[in-house]
């Protein structure tokens, strides 16, 4: 019998501060059985484990540079390369520039695969600034804590967004989609794109 090849599902899952990605990305990777990669938890794994593509991310982070987008996509390649018979996966926090954008479409034409859609949570500010003051009370994160600084970080968000949103765009692989509602409400909506890919 021949074996078919596997069709792999892979998302990059938007959305600004806030937005809910973390707890959607946990429901979606249950719901479909796909292989979350968080980029923030991906560097703090490395670093804790002082693995060589850490140790050489803190040396940058130490001096308060960018950690250079060929260690970050090394770092992605080594998660993709730990979970060979995924279904496929959630990308959370990576790309955020179209130069991340592009290595990513390379990285995964590397492995017979590609990126099928970029899901964007979309959340009005004020609800933004709401959520995240209220996490503040509870998450010990100072930049959740002053509405300035939360407001900041939406603002930066946009900035970069806006060219990944027009390079997904471009490819007719984005998808917007209303983050505001509770989590099932939101869960419900990513279905229906991630049902149509």
């Amino acid at each position: 019998m021949v074996q078919k090849t596997k069709k792999m599902t892979n998302i990059v899952l938007f959305g600004p501060p806030g937005a809910g990605k973390g707890t959607q990305a946990e429901v979606l990777k249950v719901k479909y059985q796909l292989v979350h990669i968080s980029t923030g938890d991906v560097f703090r794994y490395n670093i804790k484990n002082q693995t060589e593509l850490g140790t050489l991310a803190k040396s940058y982070m130490d001096k308060g540079h960018l950690v250079p987008d060929g260690v970050t996509i090394k770092m992605l390649n080594a998660e993709v390369e730990k979970n060979p018979d995924a279904n496929g996966f959630v990308f959370d926090g990576f790309p955020r520039t179209q130069a991340q954008a592009e290595a990513l479409a390379t990285l995964m034409e590397e492995k017979s695969s590609q990126i099928n859609a970029m899901v964007a949570l979309e959340v009005d500010d004020q609800v933004l600034v709401g959520r995240l003051l209220e996490r503040g009370k509870t998450s010990g994160r100072a930049d959740d804590a002053n509405e300035d600084i939360i407001r900041e970080r939406v603002a930066e968000y946009y900035r970069k967004t806006d060219i990944l949103k027009e390079f997904y765009k471009a490819q007719n692989k984005y998808f917007g989609v209303n983050g505001v509602g509770n989590i099932q409400e939101i869960t419900a909506r990513l279905s229906e794109v991630f049902d149509k890919l």
